[in-house]
């Protein structure tokens, strides 16, 4: 990236600004340093005091320095949040610091040579590359004063004054204060004020680029579907790029017909989309074949008669040479504009398309730009696809569902009253001469009709939707199981140790669902007069336990689900819900005498579902 586009940073601080939180943060972390490094450079120097000369001013200082970190420290523990000119005044502080020190013992390779790389470090970690810059500079600008107090015999003064107070004297070292060596030290702190800098304003707008993804990913919803999540992130995008109208066109692979939404930016907050009517230029108009997968246009030319010059990156993030602005200058037919940037996305197989932003106000660096704009569409693409695939997978679940619906009513409840009608249209014929078998056929009409009104329950109870968690799981089985004894005349009792067991909702919810089943199975085919359902837990597993007195599966003994799966046995719906949930099944069976199912659920989730 180039130096120039570094100007341009406060974008990327808009897009993605620092928190309080982040602040004291940086703050905390950077006086720790600084109370670190001087006692190291106090332990180095009470090695070696030869390195200051012996001076017990230099000592003095680094204490008051020390001093300073624990008091920064202090204030930053108390106070809820760092202001401004409290980190403006501490920084001020550290670039003051070591300059004094620095008359003590100078030169890359003294101990107080880190202070100022300390200084530098933090300038780039507060702020950035200009800022970092003006520190080395100021650095620069105190060393060159001290020299000239040098030059100017005020340290020997200073000594002499000391002399006459009784007090040490400061043991100064004029060596490295001469201005050739000063020069190549000033060099050395400019150049690495400004790679220091510039390595820090790259981290900060990668940290923002990250962020802006990371806020609009988070615009990507299930439950608002394509539309919607279209909405939501093409909305933040116009936002963003303070752009006056944005246009979105998309057409399917397997279609021919070109959708066309457009948004507008309205007192700072976008619009809803406005569906636009199809036309027969649209596929060349808004889905033009172009080599580059990002653009940028702008006007080049009188308004009356406008041309356009194009800045095209292709799939790689490189300039391609010589885009022609032929389709720019037919979309600004339909939407006239100044400035145009465009985005092309493809959904897996199924959809392609553009997205159009008319007279956006970039303040960046366009290449720049434009390739962060091809990067977030990259990254929120599959997140897109992924609402896109699971939306249609709803609508064909839900598809599915109503085909059962309707075939479970067709071949259950539909035939069943067609059958009654016939039945009761022969009673009718035969009420004048046979009316001995009124009362007995009414009552065999009855209980088909009972039958049909309790199937149709079922169904509608397995087409509803389970709000169930372990809150709810052991009033919801209870219920569940006294509903199922007053409709059907069947002893049934259900027994837990449990109060609130710890269970998962996708758990919870199954295993209702495979009482709900097993309940069924036993009405439909079970024959029995009592059946039990129990739910405990034990060896870090919950256990479903359905038991009956009917008649039993066609086969005896146990069979675990593996071999029930071998063989072709068991029911099958409560096989693959005992699956989801990664779950084991055994059926224990007795011909003539009745059928225990046993479930086991791992109690951790990583267990259950790895």
């Amino acid at each position: 990236m180039p130096f120039q586009a570094l100007r341009h940073r406060f974008l990327w601080r808009q897009r993605a600004p620092i928190g309080p939180g982040e602040i004291r943060r940086i703050e905390r972390w950077l006086a720790t340093a600084r109370v670190f490094l001087a006692i190291s450079a106090l332990v180095a120097i009470r090695m070696d005091p030869g390195e200051i000369g012996y001076s017990f001013w230099a000592y003095g200082l680094l204490a008051f320095y020390i001093a300073q970190g624990v008091v920064v420290i202090l204030l930053l523990r108390r106070r809820e949040q760092s202001t401004v000119s409290f980190r403006r005044l501490v920084h001020a502080a550290d670039i003051v610091w070591p300059g004094l020190i620095s008359i003590f013992a100078t030169g890359q390779a003294n101990p107080f040579f880190l202070f100022f790389v300390f200084v530098l470090a933090a300038a780039a970690y507060r702020w950035g590359l200009w800022e970092t810059v003006a520190t080395s500079a100021s650095a620069v600008c105190l060393l060159w004063l001290e020299s000239l107090a040098f030059q100017q015999g005020f340290f020997n003064w200073v000594d002499h004054q000391l002399t006459h107070l009784h007090l040490p004297l400061l043991r100064v070292q004029a060596a490295d204060f001469e201005p050739k060596r000063l020069f190549m030290l000033s060099v050395y702190l400019l150049v690495m004020g400004l790679l220091l800098g510039y390595l820090a304003e790259q981290q900060k707008q990668l940290r923002s680029e990250k962020a802006v993804i990371a806020r609009i990913l988070g615009k990507v919803r299930v439950e608002a579907g394509l539309s919607g999540t279209l909405q939501e992130i093409v909305g933040q995008l116009l936002v963003m790029y303070g752009a006056g109208r944005a246009l979105i066109a998309s057409q399917e692979a397997t279609g021919h017909r070109v959708y066309v939404g457009e948004m507008q930016l309205r007192s700072g907050e976008p619009s809803f989309f406005h569906w636009l009517e199809p036309l027969p230029s649209d596929p060349e108009v808004y889905l033009f074949h172009s080599p580059a997968e990002t653009s940028y246009a702008w006007r080049n030319g009188h308004k009356a008669s406008p041309s356009y010059m194009l800045l095209g990156l292709d799939h790689a993030g490189l300039r391609v040479p010589d885009a022609s602005s032929d389709p720019v200058e037919r979309l600004a037919q339909q939407h006239p504009f100044g400035d145009l940037m465009t985005v092309s996305f493809i959904f897996g197989q199924e959809w392609r398309g553009r997205i159009f932003f008319l007279d956006p106000s970039l303040t960046g660096e366009m290449t720049e730009e434009l390739r962060f704009l091809q990067e977030l569409v990259r990254q929120i693409g599959p997140a897109v696809y992924n609402v896109y695939l699971l939306r249609r997978l709803r609508l064909r679940a839900g598809a599915l569902e109503r085909a059962r619906f309707a075939r479970e009513l067709h071949d259950g409840a539909v035939q069943s009253l067609i059958a009654v009608e016939m039945q009761v249209d022969v009673l009718r014929r035969q009420s004048s001469t046979r009316a001995e078998i009124v009362p007995e056929e009414l009552g065999r009409i009855q209980g088909l009709l009972r039958e049909e009104v309790l199937k149709l329950r079922e169904l509608m109870q397995q087409m509803k939707s389970l709000d169930v968690d372990s809150r709810k799981l052991i009033g919801f089985l209870v219920d569940t199981v006294e509903r199922f004894q007053r409709e059907t005349g069947i002893t049934a009792q259900f027994s837990s140790d449990l109060e609130e067991p710890d269970m998962s909702q996708p758990v919870c919810r199954e295993l209702t669902r495979i009482v709900q089943e097993g309940l069924v199975n036993v009405r439909k085919h079970s024959r029995a007069h009592a059946v039990g359902v129990r739910l405990s837990a034990a060896d870090g597993r919950w256990t479903l336990v359905i038991e009956d007195d009917g008649q039993g599966f066609p086969f005896s003994g146990r069979l675990v689900q593996a071999e029930l799966d071998a063989l072709g046995r068991g029911p099958l719906v409560i096989k693959e819900r005992v699956r989801v949930i990664a779950g084991e099944l055994a059926i224990e069976s007795t011909p003539g005498q009745g059928s225990r199912l046993e479930i086991s659920v791992p109690q951790k989730p990583e267990a259950a579902y790895g």
